[in-house]
């Protein structure tokens, strides 16, 4: 099952599950009940059923004659008056993982000045786990992320992200875009927060897929396009078959002697990096795909 957030014409944002090209009001169909995916990660764990057992409830009940929208109409840049997909979720933290693909093991030892450490990260058995964002920074679909002022070498980093329930289970995926200084954090790894944390530093989006409809998390094609004035100056591809850990590994790290609530998004590492010469530009657009979550589009500028 697929579930999106949207802001509604009239204002206020709503849950929706998504049919096809076709997204169905949740709000509506429980009278204002569920307005986003605590309010249904709570209502689960009170039932005692799956998010998705919930939502077939409403749907049984005759929430199928919600309030009808149309993707194509919902997939746009935000206008007033209209209706247009938001995040899919405001969590109330991000994090992140670093080094968790071979790919990226290489471009981080290339960029640093202290190359090794990244390589005994890479073999080592804790992983990277570091805090991206209290979700006060993080962009939705068709909203812009940022660029930083001060540095010369900016690169988007194409996640899967995993969206977390009460108990630290992973209730669905999302895709991420941890967009990411290479130049800061290559200096000095302890810059790590300087390069991550920024102005429009990190996109979620567009929808959350529930686990049960991901038959392998680890069979994932994840692909990364840049456009540049109508064009593509980047594209690349790759599969969660490369990924170096376990989802659950990551997530027992994150939670050790540590507060997460439900809602919270993990990030889960990039493979897919530009090349060393190139840089993101303001005015650029990255895309990036993992079906079946969809594609999360989000024009690029600066954030200073």
């Amino acid at each position: 099952m697929k579930l999106v957030r949207f802001q509604h014409r009239s204002g206020g944002k709503r849950m929706g599950w998504v049919e096809g090209s076709v997204v169905h009001d949740l709000t509506a169909a429980t009278q204002g009940e569920i307005v986003s995916l605590q309010d249904l990660i709570v209502k689960a764990q009170w039932e005692g059923a799956s998010i998705a057992e919930v939502v077939e409830k409403v749907i049984k009940g005759g929430g199928s004659k919600a309030d009808l929208y149309s993707w194509e109409d919902l997939d746009r840049p935000p206008a007033h008056g209209a209706a247009y997909l938001v995040r899919p979720i405001d969590p109330p933290e991000i994090w992140a993982a670093g080094v968790t693909y071979e790919r990226s093991r290489r471009a981080r030892t290339a960029e640093s000045k202290v190359a090794n450490i990244y390589d005994l990260v890479y073999e080592a058995k804790r992983p990277e786990i570091f805090f991206k964002d209290s979700g006060i920074r993080t962009s939705g679909p068709n909203e812009p992320v940022g660029i930083r002022s001060d540095s010369t070498w900016m690169v988007p980093e194409p996640e899967l992200g995993l969206v977390l329930g009460s108990n630290l289970e992973i209730v669905g995926y999302t895709i991420g875009n941890d967009m990411s200084s290479r130049d800061i954090e290559g200096e000095n790894p302890l810059y790590l927060p300087q390069a991550k944390i920024f102005a429009g530093c990190c996109a979620i989006g567009p929808s959350i897929v529930l686990t049960d409809e991901v038959k392998d998390p680890y069979n994932l094609t994840i692909t990364c396009r840049i456009w540049r004035s109508g064009n593509v100056a980047f594209e690349g591809q790759t599969s969660t078959s490369k990924f170096k850990r376990k989802f659950d590994e990551l997530v027992s790290y994150l939670g050790r002697d540590n507060v997460i609530q439900p809602g919270t998004v993990l990030l889960t590492g990039t493979c897919i990096v530009p090349p060393d010469q190139f840089s993101l530009q303001e005015g650029d657009a990255v895309e990036i795909t993992i079906d079946p979550i969809g594609t999360l589009r989000n024009p690029v500028k600066r954030s200073g």
